[in-house]
């Protein structure tokens, strides 16, 4: 008797012998491709990814100058000027970049159908700035990926003008393929014990995390902690025990610098918006290794505190970084 081959398996095999672009092909004209809201797979210890180096507290880099501030926030018109001035506290970008390094910048690029204005998708001058600066600094190479709520990847890529700033300054964007998602360990986790990630960030000598902060409907805020939600293929099984699952999702993957975009914030109907009365423009610009520190910072941009966001003090309570703002060292500069 012929013994059943599962759909997994038929999809390796599938890809060995046609190759990535075949596979995408056929995906589609099948009907076979997953969704972002797909059931979790079935979890088997055969096919699960175990992380090189897991991430226990040892979330926030132990390898940095010594007297640099726990967190820095720039206002100013001038993005690449922000974040310029923004990591000379850190001693610049070479410190989170050293020379030959690849890096992965993980914006918000959440959806194909609105134009940076909306506040619903990173700025884009933001985005090429970093891209610029980490080339600057010796990086082989800066690739830019998302995982759009609405729409195609080219689409919202092309549509929210990132696109056109990463290729400018010299970067890559990436369409996230299907087949670079692999089911994962979290070995720190407390609820999400495994997922499927997508392996590409999950191996990057560095990634680089730049969420626009806005409002969310089910977490209230969009900060840097929920935008690494972009690198797993199901989303949706977050979704139970989402504070918690997002503070584990932040254990697995441990951006090294954490830069939330408040050149224009969302204040109501996010994620996705469509109302530029929704807008406000802040003209600010958040930095920081511990992306617990910058989301909380960030909360006060909405009147609220790091305590009214779940994710946050999850992360907190498992060591990620710290949301004890008036114990921090933060640095707020305003440039002319």
């Amino acid at each position: 008797m012929r013994k059943s081959i599962g759909r997994r398996d038929f999809l390796k095999l599938l890809a060995a012998s046609t190759g990535g672009l075949a596979l995408e092909q056929f995906l589609a004209a099948c009907n076979l491709r997953p969704t972002a809201l797909t059931p979790a797979p079935a979890f088997s210890p055969e096919t699960l990814v175990i992380p090189a180096e897991p991430a226990g507290n040892a979330q926030i880099p132990t390898d940095l100058p010594v007297n640099v501030p726990d967190l820095v926030v720039v206002h100013g018109s001038d993005p690449e000027q922000m974040i310029y001035q923004a990591l000379e506290f850190f001693g610049g970008m070479g410190t989170f970049v050293p020379n030959g390094s690849k890096v992965i910048v993980k914006p918000n690029i959440c959806v194909s159908y609105h134009t940076y204005e909306y506040a619903a998708t990173t700025n884009p001058w933001v985005v090429g700035a970093l891209v610029k600066m980490c080339l600057d600094a010796g990086a082989a190479s800066v690739k830019v990926m998302d995982f759009p709520f609405g729409g195609s990847p080219e689409e919202a890529y092309a549509r929210s003008g990132i696109q056109e700033q990463v290729e400018a300054a010299g970067g890559q964007m990436e369409i996230m393929s299907y087949l670079k998602y692999s089911l994962t360990e979290i070995p720190n986790a407390l609820d999400l014990k495994h997922t499927e990630a997508y392996l590409d960030a999950l191996n990057a000598d560095i990634l680089i995390n730049v969420p626009i902060a806005k409002h969310h409907s089910s977490t209230r805020l969009t900060l840097g902690m929920k935008n690494l939600m972009g690198l797993v293929l199901d989303r949706g099984a977050l979704h139970a025990n989402l504070g918690q699952r997002i503070a584990d999702l932040t254990s697995l993957f441990r951006p090294k610098l954490t830069v939330i975009d408040a050149v224009r914030i969302l204040t109501a109907n996010g994620p996705t918006g469509g109302d530029l009365g929704d807008v406000k423009q802040l003209n600010t610009i958040i930095v920081s290794p511990d992306i617990v520190a910058a989301d909380s910072y960030a909360t006060s941009l909405f009147g609220l505190t790091p305590q009214d966001i779940a994710y946050i003090s999850a992360g907190a309570a498992m060591g990620l970084g710290r949301m004890d703002l008036e114990n921090l060292d933060i640095k707020d500069i305003t440039l002319s």
